[in-house]
């Protein structure tokens, strides 16, 4: 499974903060991007592991396409 991590640096204290598009509760921070990126991976599993029932229903038959769409701004 592939998650979307939208992240922002905290200016005050220069760290990594980070949500999962899919998962909003999974949440976590890292002094790095590679702290941050296996801190998230950590939060999605425990995530994931006390949702799973509810994730299986979620995505059970789903058919999920990825096409790149370019616009003109």
């Amino acid at each position: 499974m592939e998650y979307t991590i939208i992240i922002e640096k905290d200016p005050k204290t220069n760290w990594y903060i980070g949500q999962c598009a899919q998962l909003p509760e999974a949440l976590s921070q890292g002094e790095t991007l590679k702290d941050l990126m296996a801190n998230m991976k950590e939060a999605i599993e425990l995530v994931v592991e006390c949702r799973k029932e509810d994730i299986k229903k979620m995505y059970l038959n789903r058919k999920v396409f990825h096409r790149k769409l370019s616009v003109k701004a």
